[in-house]
């Protein structure tokens, strides 16, 4: 049995089993089941469900149209030493799918603050994101996967279950991360990686399907696969002559400026300080 804010209900809401903050706010058609808790200055946004035994810790702010299975913590504190008590957020957007047992932390000042989860995301049983994680949109993130801080995947990108992905990686925009995999560089737009250590092994040709990318895209993307990865050229020195070679595709031009950024990194990370 929920609890429901449902405009139309022919009753009062009833509380029973169910903590919510006096700070807290609740829109319009929300469910909430037994046993959960709703903390300090958290916003809960119209049409969500939140099922039994959830917890939403403090400043916590979710959308519009989600849904938290049981057990899932929402916004508990960093789990990292550096974290002094500031002020520190977890903002997520509408229409994502939490389930069972998922944990998400926090920000930190180092993060600016906050964790940034965006809309229509798919995070299964028992995944773990670290603090100043951003996830931007369309994200499907399988069981067990763990995110340390600082940790950014671009939209549309897709991962295998139990894979780790070190702390200020990015994964890049339909990129696909095999399961089991050890992330410890930044992967590469719109590339299927695999492994321990990790390699780039093909394109994600599944995914980018599904995105409707036109065939001559794929083909250059495919050709720009073969050069950059399967030959034993300097990178480097192979941007120039992918960008002449497929002018005006703007997947290419996305996957060049991302490995150019890479480059500028530290430790093949982009966003490694």
């Amino acid at each position: 049995m929920f609890w429901s804010t449902r405009k139309n209900a022919d009753m009062e809401p009833k509380f029973e089993n169910v903590s919510i903050h006096p700070t807290a706010e609740v829109g319009a058609d929300v469910e909430i089941g037994p046993y959960s808790f709703i903390g300090p200055d958290c916003r809960v946004g119209e049409g969500t469900r939140i099922h039994n035994n959830v917890t939403l810790f403090a400043n916590v702010t979710l959308g519009s149209h989600n849904e938290v299975y049981p057990g899932a913590v929402i916004g508990g504190l960093p789990q990292d030493k550096k974290y002094d008590g500031e002020d520190s957020r977890l903002i997520i957007g509408d229409r994502n799918v939490i389930r069972e047992c998922v944990t998400i932390s926090s920000g930190t000042k180092q993060g600016g603050g906050v964790t940034l989860i965006g809309h229509r995301n798919l995070i299964m049983a028992s995944c773990h994101i670290a603090h100043d994680c951003i996830i931007e949109d369309d994200i499907v993130i399988a069981n067990n996967v763990l995110l340390g801080g600082h940790v950014k995947v671009e939209r549309g990108a897709s991962f295998g279950g139990l894979a780790a992905v070190h702390h200020f990686v990015t994964v890049g925009r339909l990129a696909f991360v095999g399961g089991l995999t050890r992330v410890t560089q930044d992967v590469p737009p719109y590339m299927l990686v695999e492994g321990n250590p990790l390699r780039v092994w093909s394109i994600n040709k599944v995914g980018l399907k599904r995105r409707q990318i036109p065939p001559e895209h794929l083909h250059a993307l495919k050709e720009a696969h073969r050069l950059l990865f399967r030959t034993r050229a300097a990178r480097k020195d192979l941007y120039g002559r992918i960008e002449r070679e497929f002018p005006e595709i703007p997947e290419i031009e996305t996957l060049i400026e991302f490995l150019r950024a890479v480059e500028k990194g530290n430790q093949g990370r982009a966003r490694q300080p």
